[in-house]
């Protein structure tokens, strides 16, 4: 392989790249569109749930209980009705994703020391939100619960007992518990694949559909020499969006990068060597720009969103899907940007990642190599 050759190719596509202002619109702004769009609207943050009342007791014990919803940060009254008509109105309407309903006997009950329930109805056309929401429910009703029993225990003079079991949580790598810290990491490995992908897949193609690729074929330039050549220019340009990404993250999302800059970097290098070169496959294979654009969006996007881990915890999937995502290059690249960015860890816990993304990304460029056959046919 001669770096002369390889500089002429790469010299080629950055010049069609940099004249393309299409193909640089997609492969700067497309990535920073994506953070922007996906780093404000992606969120698993449960907070200000929209809660309606109906006080059917109206007394001061029901209109303390209502108040201690109101005050957590996690619910908010958007109203009060008088009736179960109304009630699933709001509902239905999605006005309310919970509805407190306190009984006429609540107040009694409470201070004749009997047990007063209460009902909590929940939309469960959003299971994950419903499933939150009746948690920190079931908190808030709990602390009331043990508020009154603790001033019953002092009106009869005894002393309020201590809890046989204190629970002191602490919260590691991400200590605010807000999802952008982990989403913004895992959707940079997703925009990576997605835009190296696509990239790569339309050059080959573009040169047989433009009748290029019958000159490329007559002049000295080896197979290896014409695929590093066209990567070339990809790489640098992902590389800037991996720096974009970065400062976005830092700057526009606050996301902490607790580990290595070098190491996160490096990895991002390995990773987008694999991306390109499985996008140049696609080319290489199809030899037509629609349909090579299409099936790398297909195997890169919706594999690296579903199954990489950045959304849905692998653990959580069924035994043989759990198998697939071994083959989704994504899913180690995600495990190394949260291992990187929230625990500040290195090679030494996260050597098996690397290795297996390098195994990636040497595969895919030896499938390139062997793809590419300088002939008509």
């Amino acid at each position: 392989m001669k770096p002369r050759r390889v500089w002429a190719v790469a010299r080629k596509e950055f010049l069609h790249v940099l004249r393309d202002a299409r193909s640089l619109a997609m492969a700067v702004a497309t990535p920073v569109l994506m953070l922007v769009l996906f780093g404000y609207a992606l969120t698993l943050d449960v907070d200000r749930v929209p809660l309606i009342v109906w006080d059917q007791s109206n007394t001061h014990e029901s209109r303390e209980l209502v108040s201690r919803f109101a005050l957590s940060r996690y619910f908010s009254v958007a109203g009060h009705v008088d009736n179960n008509r109304d009630l699933e109105r709001e509902i239905d309407a999605r006005r309310a994703l919970v509805a407190l309903v306190i009984p006429t006997d609540f107040a009694r009950n409470v201070a004749t020391d009997r047990q007063a329930p209460v009902q909590l109805i929940v939309d469960g056309s959003d299971s994950n939100t419903a499933t939150i929401a009746l948690g920190y429910a079931e908190i808030v009703t709990e602390t009331y619960s043990q508020r009154i029993a603790a001033d019953r225990i002092r009106r009869a003079g005894g002393a309020v007992p201590r809890p046989p079991l204190g629970v002191e949580p602490r919260v590691w790598f991400n200590a605010d518990l807000e999802s952008k810290n982990y989403i913004i990491p895992g959707l940079i490995a997703v925009i990576m694949m997605v835009i190296a992908a696509l990239l790569t897949s339309l050059t080959v193609a573009r040169e047989w559909e433009r009748g290029t690729m019958e000159q490329l074929i007559s002049t000295p330039v080896k197979g290896p020499e014409l695929i590093a050549g066209k990567l070339v220019p990809y790489f640098v340009i992902g590389m800037f969006d991996v720096l974009l990404a970065v400062l976005m993250g830092e700057f526009v999302f606050d996301v902490p990068l607790r580990g290595s800059v070098a190491l996160l970097f490096g990895m991002a290098a390995i990773f987008l060597v694999g991306a390109l070169s499985m996008g140049m496959t696609i080319s290489i294979v199809t030899k037509n720009q629609l349909l090579a654009s299409q099936i790398a969006m297909v195997t890169t996007f919706l594999p690296a969103f579903l199954l990489s881990g950045f959304m849905f915890a692998i653990a959580n999937m069924p035994i043989p899907i759990q198998a697939i995502t071994h083959v989704i290059p994504a899913r180690y690249f995600v495990a190394l940007l949260k291992g990187i960015y929230l625990k500040g860890v290195g090679l030494d816990v996260l050597a098996g990642e690397a290795i297996l993304l390098a195994a990636f990304s040497a595969i895919m460029l030896l499938v390139a190599n062997r793809k590419l056959k300088k002939k008509l046919a």
